[in-house]
C-alpha cells in the first residue's frame, strides 16, 4: 500500500508530504491543487512506464511543471516526487537539461553548435538524482542510487553493481529494467506503480463514446476514457453476477433495472426508470447518470489495480448519488487502494464518514498549497 507521498517543487507544490491509508479523500477549491497532486502520482506512473518527457510535455513542458512561486537565492528549481509503497521508498528529482549535455545525441558536424541542438529540448526532464531503498530492520538500504549519469543497483544476491543498461537524461531506471529476474525489488516496484489506474474525465456530451454502441469484448478493466463502458459493465455482470451492477444501480437510482442489449456484435444498455412506459437508451440518458455509471465500472472492476486514482468524481453528479457512490468506494476498498481528489465538501464528508478516514483539507498560503487534516 501507498502509505505516504512526498512532492516538492512541482506547479502550487511548494513542499508537501502527505500520509495515506486505505482511502484518502483530498478535498479543496479550485486552483487549491488538487489536480497537481493527482498529476505528480501520474508522473510517477508515467516515469515507470517509459512517458516521463512526453507527460510533462502534455503540461507545457518543464518549465510548465516547476514552482511558480518565489526561491531562495540558492535553492535548486527541482521537482522532487517521493513515495513510500510498502517496504520500498521511491524518490525522482528532476530539473532543467543542462546546456552542455550532449543528451546522448549524434548529430552531423555542419558548423551548428552544441547549444543549437540542446535548444530543441530545454523543457525536457533531466533526472538528476533517482533513488529505490529498503526498510530492513529499521534501516534504509538502497537498492538503487542513480547521480547525474552513474547509476548503481543491488542484485539479487544484494550486492552492488554498475546497472548494466543505458537510460536517456529524461528516462527513469525503472523504464530501462530488462532483466527483472537480477533486480527483484525494483521489477516489484516498477509492476506495482504501473498497475496504477486514474479516471480523471468521462466524456458525456451527445458525441460522446459512452453514447454509443460498443464493440463487446471480455472488459475486466474500464478504460481511462470509460469508451468501453458497456463491455466493461457486462464483463462485472458475467465474473460476479448480474445482481451486482443491478442492485449498484438501484442503490443510486431506486426502481431502476439496468439491461444489457446485444446485436451484431455491438452492446449497449438500457434502463427501465419508475413511472417510464419504455426504456431509455445511452443516447437519452443524463450526463450525471452516465458518470455515475462509468464510476461504477471503475469500482467495481474485477480486475483491481494497486492504486485506483479519481479525480473530482463529482462531475455532473448530483448530490443524491454521493451515498451510493461512497458506498461503492467502500466495497472497492477492500480491494485496492483509492484515492480521491474533490472540491464537494458533502462528497468528502460522505465518503470519509462511510470509510471512517478524515479528509485532507488543501488550502493555499502565500501561493503554496499547503494540507490539513
Amino acid at each position: 500500500m501507498l502509505s505516504r507521498l512526498t512532492v516538492s517543487g512541482y506547479r502550487s507544490i511548494k513542499n508537501l508530504a502527505l500520509p495515506l491509508s486505505a482511502v484518502s479523500v483530498v478535498l479543496g477549491a479550485n486552483g487549491s491543487g488538487k489536480s497537481n497532486l493527482y498529476r505528480s502520482l501520474a508522473l510517477i506512473w508515467s516515469a515507470a512506464g517509459g512517458t516521463l518527457a512526453s507527460s510533462l510535455a502534455a503540461e507545457g513542458g518543464l518549465a510548465s511543471a516547476l514552482w511558480a512561486g518565489r526561491r531562495h537565492k540558492n535553492e535548486d528549481d527541482y521537482i522532487t516526487l517521493a513515495l513510500e509503497l510498502d517496504d520500498l521508498s521511491y524518490e525522482l528529482v528532476l530539473g532543467r537539461v543542462p546546456l552542455d549535455s550532449l543528451m546522448g545525441m549524434s548529430y552531423k558536424a555542419s558548423g551548428d553548435s552544441l547549444e543549437q541542438f540542446n535548444q530543441f529540448f530545454l523543457n525536457d526532464p533531466d533526472i538528476k538524482s533517482e533513488m529505490v531503498s529498503v526498510d530492513y530492520r529499521g534501516k534504509q538500504i538502497k537498492l538503487l542510487e542513480r547521480t547525474s549519469r552513474n547509476i548503481s543497483a543491488r542484485n539479487m544476491d544484494g550486492r552492488p553493481i554498475e546497472y548494466p543498461l543505458i537510460v536517456s537524461s529524461s528516462e527513469s531506471v525503472l523504464t530501462g529494467l530488462r532483466e527483472p529476474h537480477l533486480f527483484p525489488d525494483l521489477a516489484k516496484l516498477r509492476s506495482d506503480i504501473l498497475s496504477w489506474r486514474f479516471y480523471h474525465h468521462f466524456r458525456t456530451d451527445f458525441q460522446s463514446p459512452l453514447r454509443e454502441p460498443q464493440l463487446s469484448t471480455f472488459s475486466p478493466v474500464l478504460n481511462d476514457d470509460g469508451s468501453n463502458l458497456f463491455a466493461a459493465l457486462a464483463t462485472i455482470a458475467a465474473i460476479e453476477g448480474p445482481d451486482l451492477v443491478r442492485q449498484a444501480v438501484a442503490d443510486a437510482f431506486p426502481g431502476t433495472r439496468l439491461e444489457f442489449l446485444l446485436s451484431d456484435g455491438l452492446i449497449e444498455i438500457e434502463l427501465h426508470q419508475p413511472g417510464l412506459e419504455r426504456p431509455l437508451h445511452t443516447a437519452e440518458l443524463s450526463d450525471g447518470t452516465l458518470q455515475y455509471l462509468a464510476l461504477l465500472a471503475a469500482l467495481l472492476t474485477p480486475r483491481p489495480p494497486g492504486l485506483l486514482v479519481l479525480n473530482e468524481p463529482e462531475t455532473s453528479v448530483h448530490a443524491s448519488l454521493y451515498g451510493a457512490l461512497a458506498r461503492l468506494i467502500v466495497r472497492a476498498a477492500k480491494h485496492t487502494q483509492i484515492f480521491v481528489t474533490t472540491h464537494c465538501a458533502e462528497l468528502a464528508k460522505q465518503v470519509a464518514a462511510a470509510c471512517k478516514v478524515e479528509p485532507i483539507l488543501l488550502e493555499k498560503v502565500d501561493g503554496a498549497t499547503t494540507a490539513n487534516r
